[in-house]
């Protein structure tokens, strides 16, 4: 098969990923995260390369946003939200954060293939985006890619669909975005 067949199959996979997204929980994470003083996000590997593009979105829509483990970031609160996105949701560290913010009083978000999961059940709310974990024996899902690439792009597309909802429950436009957009290089 040829590179652009491949592309194709990706897009066919990631299709039938996305026409199973549960819309009710895509609309509770939205309004909690608009309701939330600050968002903080994490994931371990690729999961986490997509959460820090979601948060670079949160802070482009208006939302104090931070990526878990940077140099810069507070302490979580009350009234704080943290999303975790984790295929199989026994992520150690990310356990450890979820304990850590549940115990402050902060909500927690659980973007996952395994809603009964350590994460998961730790969470205040939990997504579930189909898919294959890493290892590709949880999840039920069937697909020609490596690991979790699926999964990860399911949650990317969730990410930013995400986004486009708080947009328009405030009213914003992709130029309103982009004046929060970095402007220092």
């Amino acid at each position: 098969m040829n590179t652009m067949k491949y592309a194709q199959q990706i897009i066919e996979e990631l299709q039938r990923s996305i026409s199973q997204l549960d819309h009710q929980e895509a609309e509770r994470m939205a309004e909690l995260l608009l309701q939330s003083n600050k968002v903080f996000v994490a994931g371990a590997g690729r999961s986490g390369l997509m959460g820090r593009a979601f948060a670079m979105r949160l802070m482009h829509v208006g939302k104090e946003a931070y990526v878990v483990g940077e140099t810069v970031t507070p302490g979580i609160e009350p009234g704080d939200v943290l999303v975790l996105g984790s295929g199989s949701g026994e992520t150690k560290g990310l356990i450890s954060m979820a304990e850590k913010a549940k115990g402050v009083g902060a909500e927690v978000i659980a973007v996952t293939i395994a809603p009964d999961s350590t994460v998961g059940r730790l969470a205040s709310y939990v997504v579930k985006l189909p898919g294959s974990t890493k290892d590709q024996a949880g999840g039920g899902y069937s697909t020609i890619q490596p690991m979790a690439s699926l999964f990860e792009q399911t949650m990317l597309v969730f990410y930013d669909a995400v986004i486009l909802r708080m947009m328009e429950k405030t009213g914003q436009t992709t130029k309103q975005m982009f004046g929060k957009h970095a402007n220092l290089e």
